[in-house]
């Protein structure tokens, strides 16, 4: 859109109704995962997201199988459009740094097939999901036996 179009938008008098401007898409990083075994595939996968209206960047990772799209895109839309120009089956990036989990060795957590340094992405919340903060029977026995919460408790004074 160019400067003139851009000012006859503002003094176009033929609409009764008030002016409408697009909505910018936001600059976004979309990783996606992605098979990748050999240099064919590589090239087939960055030229089914390269001719893409807003697509500012793309980078390939062959050996993470990791895609990663730079531009004002749609992170669906990118996904949907990768699956169908590839014939591959492809998925948002499911990995975080191993750093950023509180538990990474936590169940649905680690992955085997994660690259190195990363672990499957999870809202872990201990208070939500007791796996990993489950006492034993004995260990209940022994904090309850003394609580203030309960009326049959020990109390020492």
């Amino acid at each position: 859109m160019g400067v003139v179009d851009h000012v006859s938008d503002f003094f176009n008098c033929s609409s009764g109704h008030s002016h409408s401007h697009k909505h910018r898409k936001q600059m976004q990083t979309v990783e996606i995962k992605i098979k990748i075994d050999c240099e064919g595939c590589e090239r087939k996968v960055r030229r089914s997201v390269e001719g893409m209206e807003g697509v500012t960047q793309v980078d390939i990772e062959p050996k993470q199988s990791k895609l990663t799209v730079v531009g004002y895109v749609e992170p669906r839309k990118v996904l949907s459009r990768v699956k169908h120009r590839t014939g591959k089956r492809a998925e948002m990036w499911p990995y975080v740094p191993y750093d950023v989990v509180g538990h990474p060795y936590a169940a649905g957590v680690y992955d085997r097939k994660a690259p190195a340094g990363y672990v499957r992405s999870s809202d872990y919340d201990p208070r939500v999901n007791n796996q990993l903060s489950r006492m034993s029977s004995t260990e209940v026995r022994y904090t309850t036996a003394f609580s203030d919460e309960n009326p049959a408790a020990c109390s020492i004074m």
